[in-house]
């Protein structure tokens, strides 16, 4: 990729290519008459008479980064299969820690999914899981007492079609109404779900054909077909990600970790330079340091 883009100028023209695919516009207004300027870095619009570079509306803007050490921090989130931490990032490319941890944190911004389209359907697995410390581990005044339910722990649920997409996202509880709202809202009617046997999955027969598995008696496949293990799959490279990469993080960004994950997890069939083109695509939006810790 850095062969590709030797300078900042080729990154510059990389990005405005994908962002003005479809015919270059105003970030202010939306007009369609922009002027170009010779620097190939400035533009101006021909209604509103604003000028603006090409990162204005999106992850990019007011970012004194330049373009290509952008490019190669989402070459490194995209196509490292448990991301990269802050730290090694900060390294690579030569700013702060601080500086890294915003970066990334844009970029899992513009990695979460804007819409959900279309119902998964067909064989599906679901799961859910626990994210946090051992209690061993933590302080004494932080410690919740217990380790049943995965007390004091975030809860993260996955839903994933075989062979198509995953779909993530935490939950305040393990409640039926919560758990099976969640699959409701992802999977079409009729379809295969695949689980344990935990009992907020109790009640999904209504609306689905559905399959358990008894893991607490040691039943892990049934039928060569009948099992979770795709999505238990998923999870162990999350934590994996967790423990390994960023050794810790917080309940408060824990989602926009999901978001890293489960995108480039959707993306896992495609080519290094693709998946990078596809990150790019979706980097219209803004997400503000002040927004980020707030």
């Amino acid at each position: 990729m850095m062969r590709a883009m030797p300078d900042e100028q080729s990154a510059i023209d990389h990005f405005t290519a994908i962002r003005w695919k479809h015919g270059a516009y105003c970030p202010h207004c939306g007009a369609t008459k922009v002027y170009h300027f010779k620097d190939g870095r400035t533009h101006k619009c021909g209604k509103c008479r604003k000028r603006f570079s090409i990162k204005v509306g999106t992850i990019f803007e007011d970012s004194k980064i330049g373009l290509r050490e952008w490019m190669l921090a989402v070459w490194l989130l995209t196509n490292h299969k448990k991301g990269i931490a802050s730290t090694q990032l900060a390294t690579d490319i030569g700013v702060t820690q601080k500086t890294a941890w915003f970066m990334l944190h844009r970029l899992r911004y513009a990695a979460q999914t804007k819409s959900f389209n279309r119902p998964l359907d067909g064989e599906i697995e679901a799961d859910e899981t626990f994210i946090g410390g051992k209690e061993k581990n933590k302080h004494a005044s932080k410690r919740t007492g217990g380790k049943q339910g995965g007390k004091g722990k975030a809860i993260v649920l996955g839903v994933l079609k075989r062979d198509g997409d995953l779909v993530t996202g935490t939950l305040p509880n393990l409640r039926a109404k919560n758990v099976q709202g969640a699959i409701n809202s992802i999977v079409a009617p009729g379809s295969t779900v695949m689980t344990d046997e935990h009992v907020s999955f109790n009640g999904l027969s209504d609306r689905f054909t559905h399959h358990r598995v008894n893991h607490s008696a040691g039943e892990y496949v049934r039928n060569y077909c009948l099992h979770t293990n795709g999505i238990e799959s998923v999870w162990a490279l999350f934590k994996r990600q967790v423990i390994g990469i960023h050794h810790w993080l917080s309940p408060k960004h824990l989602s926009r970790y999901l978001n890293e994950m489960t995108w480039r997890f959707n993306q896992r069939e495609i080519e290094a330079g693709e998946r990078v083109n596809a990150l790019l695509e979706q980097t219209t939006g803004r997400l503000t340091y002040k927004e980020l810790i707030a």
